[in-house]
């Protein structure tokens, strides 16, 4: 079994819907995982899509002043 198989046969015994990530950090681990799964498989259009997800999640900061 690939490791790919092995992680969608895992993902599939906890269920397809998961609740939400609570913050701004757990959204961003999620989104991590996801891209550097994309990469190691070698999906480069989902890989992209993630890294701009990944950017529009980051934190703002102008002017020393933190906007979310």
């Amino acid at each position: 079994m690939t490791m790919l198989s092995a992680r969608l046969t895992k993902a599939l015994a906890k269920g397809r819907v998961a609740p939400p990530p609570p913050t701004r950090l757990g959204l961003l681990e999620v989104l991590l995982r996801k891209r550097a799964t994309a990469h190691a498989v070698g999906d480069l259009a989902l890989e992209a899509l993630l890294r701009d997800q990944i950017k529009w999640s980051l934190p703002v900061q102008c002017d020393g002043i933190e906007r979310r």
